[in-house]
């Protein structure tokens, strides 16, 4: 069986604006998918859909409304054969901090509705539109979904309650989402990340020397991972027919220590 091919289709790509999103367009692009850049960030995002010569669609992943945009416009570019949920954010806080006060709630309550319900909400929209395609072989496949979790899922570290549940949530979705989708020939998979090269450590020599030490935790290669090698296991996961219900750790084998 070969590997599913995306030219011609369509593929959806949430914080795709920077980072590990931004990456996993590029590659689909170059697979020949038309790729919707769902992002919240208009200029950075218009500016890599233009150069994939795609589509930017303003998106909040935890909007129904937003969501659904966002789906149509990709199902108007071509059939939607992939979903990447690369959007996401993070708030560090201790659940008791030093002064014993206790996190906020609504800070909790931010991570989940974007890193969990959002992930949820562009899942269940884009599988929707997925069902609606004609297969694309004799196995019955319509689409393929990558979610983004972390290793923070496994080894959430001091002041990563919200995230790591956030993430853990994720990786909770994978197999049961698999198998509600089976049914629509539709498949879903988990990346968990490691420490990655993104913008959220800033730029500049103080920037550099933080990311150099902070790859020396890393088991083998000894520096933070790209976005490229992140995208890299994104498209294995869409195009590969036979991988489905499974979380990836992509991390240079690290096992995060508590702080």
């Amino acid at each position: 069986m070969p590997r599913m091919n995306l030219d011609g289709a369509s593929a959806l790509v949430t914080g795709g604006a920077s980072g590990i999103g931004e990456a996993a367009a590029e590659q689909l692009a170059a697979l020949g998918a038309r790729v919707v850049v769902a992002d919240l960030n208009d200029e950075r995002g218009q500016a890599v859909a233009s150069r994939l010569n795609g589509l930017f669609v303003h998106c909040d992943v935890s909007s129904e409304e937003d969501g659904a945009a966002a789906v149509a416009a990709a199902s108007e570019m071509g059939p939607l054969r992939a979903l990447v949920n690369s959007a996401g954010l993070a708030r560090a806080g201790r659940t008791v901090d030093r002064n014993n006060d206790p996190m906020a709630q609504s800070d909790f309550e931010l991570v989940i509705k974007v890193n969990l319900l959002g992930s949820f909400n562009m899942l269940r929209l884009s599988a929707a539109a997925m069902a609606a395609t004609e297969p694309t072989d004799d196995d019955g496949t319509r689409g393929a979904i990558v979610n983004m979790a972390s290793v923070a899922a496994f080894d959430g570290q001091v002041g990563q309650a919200a995230y790591a549940a956030s993430k853990g949530g994720i990786v909770g979705l994978t197999l049961p989402t698999a198998r509600d989708l089976s049914a629509i020939g539709v498949r879903v998979n988990t990346i968990a990340p490691g420490l990655i090269d993104t913008p959220i450590y800033g730029e500049g020599e103080a920037s550099e020397q933080f990311k150099s030490h902070l790859g020396q935790s890393v088991l083998f290669p000894k520096r933070l991972g790209t976005a490229e090698e992140l995208a890299f296991m994104v498209t294995d996961l869409i195009t590969n027919p036979y991988v489905n219900g499974e979380v990836v750790r992509v991390d240079g084998g690290i096992r995060m220590p508590p702080k």
